[in-house]
Parts: C-alpha cells; structure tokens; sequence
C-alpha cells in the first residue's frame, strides 16, 4: 500500500468516532426524542441524521446510497422519517446534538488553540475532497461550516467520512457483490459475527441466498468460510477503498495529517472515554473494517 492510501486508512480509524458517535451519544437520543422520533430503536435518528443533508429522500435513494442495508428494512423508515421533522429541522438538531455531546465530552478542551488547529486541518481536508459520484460527501459539504472548533471538527470528519463510505460503495459494486452479499463476505472473513449485521434487515433467506451465491463463485467454502478467493477479493475491496479515499489526505500533506492525527487524539479519547461505541460495529469503528 502506497503513502497516501495507508494515511487514509490511518485518518479514518483516527476521525470516524469522532463522527460516528452521533449515532450513540444519549444526548444525541435526547435530542431525536425531542424532535419526536421514536428511540427505543437507534433506527429512526440514525436514518435522519445521516440522510437529511440528501433532503427528503425517498426509500429508493436512501437504499442506493446505504447500500449493505435492507431495502425493505430502510422502508420500514424512509420516508416516515419526514413527517416527524423536515430535513431542515433535522439538520439543525444534529448539530445541536453534537454540540451537547462535545461540550460534555471535552471539558476545558473545547476552546483550545489545539482544538482550533485541528479543526482548520479537517476542514483542509474535508474541503478537497472531490465529490463526483460522491453523493453523501457533497450533500455533507454543501453544508455551512460552524463556526465553534469542536462543531467544524465534527462536520470535516463527516464529510470525509462519508467521502470514504461513497467510495467503498464504489468498490464492493466492482467485486460485483451486492449489497447483503457485502455482508455475508465479511463476516466470512471472520471480520466480524454475522449476528453483528442483523440490524441491517436483511431475511434469514435473504442471508442463505446470497451465501449460496457467493460458494457459486468460488468465494465461500462449503462451511461458508471465506476461502482464498473470498479473502482476496475482500482485500481488493479495501484496496479500492483506501485508494479511493486518499485524495485529501494527499492534498493535506503527510505532515499536517500526522499533526491532524495529534492534536484529535484529545478528542478521539473522549469519545472512547465516554464508552457509547460499541466494541464491535457495522461502522468501520476501532480496527474493523466493515461494508458502509
């Protein structure tokens, strides 16, 4: 792996709590609840967090963006979401959500030089990012850009999360695997428990389908074990997602990503402090490495 594809995968185990947390913070449930969404599931914020810079999109759209999710699961929320809050509402509360969680995460390291420092170099980032064929991170980028450091951190971490997430999207469709195939493939890598993915909807069938699909291929042994077929075409998808992913960091530079690096490290502690990730997640958190 090249300089630059390597540092993109460095920056994206270093930034992607930092975005992540969103999706687990309570106070980010307590503002969901506020807006009137239903919170015994995680579903319905998450749909609307991540999905209302795309609009008031429609199940089909959310589908092809989410890609290793259900369509039939993202019906079950797309687009009830909208008649609970507009994509505007929803926009604002997101910030305000994280703005809650970060204030009550960083303590004293909300207003530092250092957390400026690091905020103006994900913004750098975030700002060269290309966009063509990278719906998520453009919708993202079209956003204002917040004026608190802490908030604008937030924002480059989510573009140039969803910036990488595009691109994978990009490379599991040129291994030819389909969205719950993209699951079924990596658990088989042992990566993660296939118990892991059930939140993402898919049927029983629709698992056993898509495993027979994949020994078809020569992917799957008959235990359902990636074989070494399986386990390269899975690298070649990471390959593709680092290469893909590379352009900002290549454009920010080694050393300011490594200063980047340094001065979120404050921040990704308090994240993990703060103990909401889940040790093992669908997200690409920590050390897995997961279909987005």
């Amino acid at each position: 792996m090249s300089t630059f594809p390597r540092l993109a995968r460095s920056m994206w185990h270093q930034l992607e709590p930092v975005h992540a947390a969103v999706y687990f913070a309570p106070h980010a449930f307590a503002r969901a609840a506020e807006l009137g969404y239903d919170i015994d599931s995680r579903w319905p914020s998450y749909f609307a967090w991540r999905t209302a810079p795309l609009g008031a999109a429609g199940a089909h759209l959310v589908s092809a963006h989410y890609y290793s999710f259900s369509p039939a699961m993202i019906a079950s929320y797309v687009p009830a979401i909208w008649r609970t809050a507009s994509p505007a509402d929803v926009l604002s509360a997101r910030l305000e959500a994280v703005d809650r969680l970060y204030r009550d995460w960083l303590g004293d390291h909300l207003d530092t030089p250092e957390l400026r420092e690091a905020a103006g170099l994900a913004q750098a980032a975030a700002e060269s990012a290309q966009t063509p064929g990278r719906p998520l991170a453009a919708a993202n980028l079209d956003q204002p850009w917040a004026e608190a450091p802490h908030l604008r951190l937030w924002q480059a971490a989510t573009v140039l999360r969803e910036h990488r997430g595009d691109g994978h999207l990009a490379a599991l469709q040129a291994a030819g695997l389909d969205g719950c195939e993209a699951l079924v493939s990596f658990a088989a890598i042992g990566a993660a428990p296939a118990e892991t993915f059930a939140g993402r909807g898919w049927s029983e069938q629709e698992w056993t389908a898509a495993a027979v699909r994949l020994r078809e291929r020569g992917l799957l042994d008959a235990d359902g074990q990636a074989t070494a077929a399986g386990r390269e075409l899975r690298d070649q998808v990471e390959r593709m997602t680092d290469d893909l992913a590379a352009g900002p960091w290549r454009a920010l530079g080694t050393e300011r990503a490594e200063r980047l690096a340094q001065l979120n490290g404050p921040v990704l502690g308090a994240v993990f402090q703060a103990g909401v990730l889940p040790m093992t997640s669908t997200l690409g958190i920590a050390t897995v490495k997961a279909p987005y």
